[in-house]
């Protein structure tokens, strides 16, 4: 299947679903798509509610596309690819409602800071996550506004310097990334919808101010995390980063 992002509307329920054969890693692209539809749906008054989720059952998010990664050859180029997951969080902090999160498999580097860009997140016991960016040589300067922001320094930086470990959704539960760890796909499928049916009964302005309240203190995130992709644009040129992606080819 080829890559996509689509959504629908239905009882002002808004679903977005975003694939890529790659394990749902994410090439600038699809980011670009995500992040516009995110912010169209925001701004839908028809909607009340969205579902952010990935295509297929086993990997939720493999985190930015590989292939781009090993074509950056200067920092601009560098800034414009990293700013790709730059623009999907923003997009999700400015969207003027909830966002849930259905997790249902593995999330690495990108994927972990769209987990923690949800207002409320739904995975399964096979959602564990990794911060692998410094396996690389660079490291996860643009997530981490929000993955800091959900499960807090002491977690973040855990998984950020133990880039090869992934943690148990169990263990991110622990911390503040999930709000609920289901058995099954079905089982969080099965709560998602019913959580979702539940939040279109609330008033959607009060819904909105509350989210207003929770991503207080983010208003400098657009230029926060241009900045933080302005590193890793750097840092991705590095010797050492390009030695390691070399064995990537």
């Amino acid at each position: 299947m080829d890559a996509y992002v689509k959504s629908n509307i239905e009882n002002n329920i808004a679903t977005i679903e975003f694939f890529h054969p790659e394990q749902n890693s994410l090439p600038g692209n699809i980011l670009a798509q995500l992040a516009e539809t995110i912010t169209k749906t925001g701004n839908d008054d028809n909607v009340k509610v969205i579902i952010l989720k990935s295509g297929g059952d086993r990997t939720f998010c493999a985190g930015a596309s590989f292939k781009e990664l090993i074509n950056i050859n200067d920092a601009a180029t560098g800034k414009v690819f990293f700013s790709g997951f730059a623009k999907v969080i923003n997009a999700m902090r400015k969207c003027p409602k909830f966002i849930i999160g259905r997790i249902q498999g593995k999330t690495v580097g990108g994927g972990v800071g769209i987990a923690a860009s949800t207002d409320y997140c739904f995975a399964t016991k096979f959602a564990a996550i990794k911060l692998s960016e410094l396996n690389v040589g660079i490291g996860p300067f643009v997530v981490s506004p929000a993955i800091e922001r959900k499960m807090g320094v002491s977690a973040m930086s855990q998984i950020a310097i133990d880039a090869n470990t992934f943690y148990e959704a169990e263990w991110a539960r622990s911390k503040g990334l999930f709000a609920e760890v289901s058995e099954s796909i079905e089982e969080m499928d099965s709560k998602v919808e019913a959580f979702a049916k539940h939040l279109c009964t609330y008033n959607p302005e009060a819904m909105t101010e509350m989210k207003k309240i929770f991503w207080k203190g983010t208003d400098d995130w657009d230029h926060l995390l241009a900045e933080r992709a302005a590193i890793s644009g750097r840092l991705v040129l590095s010797d050492f980063t390009k030695k390691t992606l070399e064995k990537f080819k």
